[in-house]
């Protein structure tokens, strides 16, 4: 990448040596219209390998046949999308597609113009158009947002060339998120295995292991830069300055999207929202022993014992009556031991595969708003 990076300082010294012609998107790209078929027509023609990609809001889309949807509404040139509504982002697709009729989508026909080229252009300015978006209610962009907005147009050869060195990064990418999934599965998969296949050991019931309460703040009280950590029902935690408890807890929300799930371990002073549930172990039980075998079963214990398609809140009997089979106390040392190794592996940014991952993005980063900062050509 280097020597490529090497090479394209090469050929702007050549061939853009006073600088680059910046142009309007609107006028060296032509337009396509999405479909009109609403978000519950995608759901209900849905089908995981069809050939023909819809792109909705976010990450959102559906997998369709061509003749689920008329003719025309489906692209075939390499384009990319503009995510207009709700999430602002850019997307690239060069198979059979469609998109949301509130959205649109830019290809070319110009011999000049390489698509992806400008479709990592754009992405570097996503931020700058989530901005503009920002200032409606329902965060949206218009057509002029893009239309009119400027693109450094540098020579083919340049543009070919950095659309190779990002196409690399983003296949390195690729294969560290690969990874990663797997070993997340792989993860999982000995979890519940090593936590859950205790045969032979009596079940006891939580309320015997463990102290179990709630906290008393509010997400309101959060402060910004506090010095404690304040968990809440979310799995991203607050800050607050003053601390509830001091101890080792495993923590799982009340109720919110969140119940049932178990998202943090406390270590040592930290504040607890009041619909947030701390589990503190007795200490004849190893702390992380608890909150791997809480991640591998408690919610699936909830779905076995509620009478309701779901659970949309708990309450402290649904912990009380919560049976945990206990190995002795080495035994559940050595699953935490091979457990946590696992768990910084996959989760910890720090180190593992998470702080490749983070490292690379960064690398990635870096390097495409380098190549793509341009010097304007002065008419």
């Amino acid at each position: 990448m280097i020597n490529n990076h090497s090479k394209i300082e090469k050929l702007i010294a050549e061939l853009c040596t006073n600088g680059v012609e910046f142009k309007e998107l609107g006028k060296i790209m032509k337009r396509s219209k999405g479909t009109k078929i609403t978000a519950a027509q995608m759901k209900e023609i849905h089908q995981d390998n069809a050939p023909v990609k819809i792109f909705a809001g976010g990450k959102t889309f559906a997998m369709v046949n061509f003749d689920d949807i008329p003719k025309k509404d489906i692209h075939n040139i390499p384009s990319i999308i503009v995510k207009s509504r709700g999430i602002i982002e850019f997307e690239f697709c060069d198979k059979p597609f469609s998109h949301k009729n509130e959205f649109w989508s830019y290809f070319s026909e110009d011999k000049n113009i390489d698509t992806k080229y400008i479709f990592y252009y754009l992405k570097t300015k996503e931020v700058y158009f989530q901005r503009i978006a920002s200032k409606m209610q329902m965060p949206q962009i218009s057509l002029l947002d893009t239309e009119k907005f400027q693109i450094p147009i540098p020579p083919l050869a340049v543009q070919e060339e950095i659309v190779k060195i990002l196409d690399s990064f983003t296949e390195l990418e690729a294969e560290l998120e690969a990874e990663l999934e797997a070993r997340k599965r792989q993860y999982e998969y000995y979890r519940s295995e090593l936590v859950l296949s205790n045969e032979g050991f009596e079940p006891v019931s939580l309320s015997n292991i463990a102290t179990i309460g709630t906290g008393s703040h509010d997400t309101k009280d959060a402060v910004v830069d506090g010095e404690y950590m304040f968990y809440a029902r979310g799995r991203v935690p607050l800050r607050l300055n003053s601390y509830d408890f001091d101890e080792n807890a495993i923590i799982t929300a009340g109720d919110g999207v969140g119940v049932g799930k178990v998202f943090h371990f406390a270590r040592g002073k930290y504040a607890l929202h009041q619909r947030a549930y701390r589990i503190v172990p007795n200490e004849n039980v190893v702390p992380r022993f608890i909150y791997h075998y809480l991640v591998a079963d408690f919610a699936r214990y909830l779905e076995r014992t509620s009478v309701h398609a779901s659970v949309t809140s708990l309450r402290r009997p649904m912990f009380l009556n919560y049976l945990v089979s206990l190995p002795p106390f080495n035994e559940q040392q050595r699953i935490v031991s091979i457990l946590d190794k696992f768990d910084a592996l996959v989760n910890d940014i720090l180190v593992g595969l998470p702080a490749e991952l983070n490292g690379r993005r960064k690398q990635y980063e870096y390097y495409r708003d380098k190549l793509l900062t341009f010097k304007e050509l002065k008419k």
